[in-house]
């Protein structure tokens, strides 16, 4: 495991496998090319492999834009980037329409979720032979038959149930539903407390709802069960505690790196999470 505590890195001795939130249907943020045909003139010079793409899934509350240094990072050191948007409707759902996604990227590829992202990438990439690695970046690694909810109340420290926004509407078949926010005032500490306060206030202006239904709905697959995963464990979250985070590492037998940081790692310590994407990588795809 590594740990990385105020940005910088200790590695910790033992073993390193530890086993420790899609898409607008159509719509999706492409960085390099969709097909992951790019090949940077270093690896064609020595006649080697394409490289693989990254395919991100953001989680609940955000954006595409939450992986925007880290797409600089990764298309920097010459990987294809798909920055998927997700619905946020339900793990199935929006499992289906990243899916679309997937199939529509030719060659190896790697599946990054963050937060919730993490439920969904578990279930798109079951199956599905050209997905290499898994990497989970402050997120969720459920069970079949396990929610978000279930998960985050595993054990205490969640903070976020007191900071939402609920919206509820009705449906067109007349049925009512409800979205959740974080209320804007409180997004900064909840969410992204080591991110610039001008910026944390930009996230929240943007942030995207996820049903409530989508964190109480149980996954049917786990894609980690079959393939090598690495996950990027956050001390400082006040969304998914750090003790579940490293229950579900552990449990799925992932390379782990820790960090001090808040559940918007991706925002606050973009270059980590690039390199952790990158050993997956060249770990997985020779």
């Amino acid at each position: 495991m590594v740990s990385i505590k105020g940005g910088r890195k200790q590695l910790v001795t033992g073993a390193v496998a530890t086993v420790t939130a899609g898409l607008a249907f159509g719509a999706f943020a492409l960085s390099g090319t969709a097909n992951g045909a790019t090949e940077t003139a270093e690896a064609a010079n020595a006649g080697r492999h394409t490289k693989p793409t990254i395919v991100l899934e953001h989680g609940a509350f955000a954006d595409g834009s939450s992986w925007n240094g880290v797409i600089t990072d990764l298309r920097a050191d010459g990987y294809p980037v798909v920055a998927a948007a997700n619905p946020l409707r339900g793990p199935a759902s929006d499992a289906a329409a990243l899916r679309t996604v997937l199939d529509h990227v030719k060659g190896p590829k790697i599946l990054v979720g963050h937060s919730y992202g993490g439920n969904v990438i578990s279930q798109a990439a079951t199956n599905d032979p050209e997905v290499k690695a898994l990497v989970y970046v402050a997120a969720f690694l459920p069970a079949p038959g396990e929610s978000a909810l279930e998960l985050t109340n595993k054990y205490p420290g969640s903070t976020l149930p007191g900071t939402l926004d609920p919206v509820t509407y009705k449906q067109a078949d007349g049925s009512t539903a409800t979205d959740l926010y974080i209320q804007q005032d409180k997004f900064h500490h909840q969410f992204a407390a080591d991110v610039p306060a001008g910026q944390a206030a930009l996230m929240a202006a943007e942030q995207r709802p996820i049903a409530q239904a989508a964190l109480e709905e149980k996954a049917t697959t786990a894609a980690w069960k079959a393939k090598p995963s690495w996950d990027i464990i956050t001390t400082q979250d006040l969304n998914i505690p750090p003790a579940v985070q490293r229950f579900m590492a552990k449990r799925a037998h992932a390379h782990t790196t820790e960090v001090a940081a808040s559940h918007s790692v991706a925002v606050s310590h973009p270059h980590l999470v690039a390199d952790v994407i990158e050993r997956a990588a060249r770990a997985t795809v020779r």
